[in-house]
């Protein structure tokens, strides 16, 4: 019961914060449907009486907070957002089975974009507490469907520090900085994980 009224405050919040920012007419309906269906995908596929799991390996997740490395990404606004605000509080709140059958869910309607084929990485990496063969694969398709763009590899190289690689993050994104333009404007973003990373290295 609880689940489905987080679920419930979880969408309210996030259509008044839209509409706060502007977002309006056909965009918020857009919005709303969006978070309609994650909702429905939920109740199809969740398990809101799973007993909450909690949290692992903080200060690896904590390197870069996901959201910020979105936006940075990806903007604040874009189409994918309301799925994965709603898995990423569920995450927050120890539901990580839930979060990843949302954007299992999302995967599946939306095939091609790569922003959720990252999110749905990102879930299996916390619900495993770390790296493993579906996540790889999940980052893996959203190389493919966005090719040259330093996202997904940006995500892979996250879910390695998250995993204890820190080294091999570093050395990805090290990479990353070669290839980018000077005025990228997720390059500070990155420059940063590589300090927290490095910085944490040393001591």
């Amino acid at each position: 019961m609880m689940g489905w009224l987080a679920l419930a405050l979880l969408i309210g919040a996030t259509l008044v914060g839209m509409r706060a920012n502007g977002v309006r007419g056909a965009m918020l309906q857009a919005c709303a449907a969006a978070l309609l269906l994650g909702a429905s995908g939920y109740a199809l596929q969740g398990r809101p009486g799973l007993a909450a799991a909690p949290a692992k390996g903080a200060e690896d997740r904590d390197v870069i907070p996901l959201t910020e490395a979105r936006h940075a990404f990806y903007g604040n606004f874009s189409g994918e957002e309301s799925w994965l605000r709603m898995s990423e509080a569920l995450t927050r709140s120890g539901k990580s089975e839930d979060a990843v059958n949302i954007l299992q869910n999302a995967v599946h309607r939306y095939p091609r974009s790569p922003h959720l084929w990252i999110g749905l990485g990102n879930a299996l990496v916390d619900h495993a507490h770390g790296l493993t063969p579906p996540a790889e694969l999940a980052y893996r398709r959203a190389a493919e469907l966005s090719p040259g763009y330093p996202a997904p590899p940006f995500f892979y190289g996250l879910a390695l520090a998250r995993s204890g690689d820190r080294a091999g993050a570093v050395r990805l994104w090290k990479q990353i900085l070669a290839d980018a333009p000077r005025d990228a404007s997720w390059r500070p973003l990155v420059e940063q994980g590589i300090a927290v990373l490095e910085r944490s290295a040393s001591r």
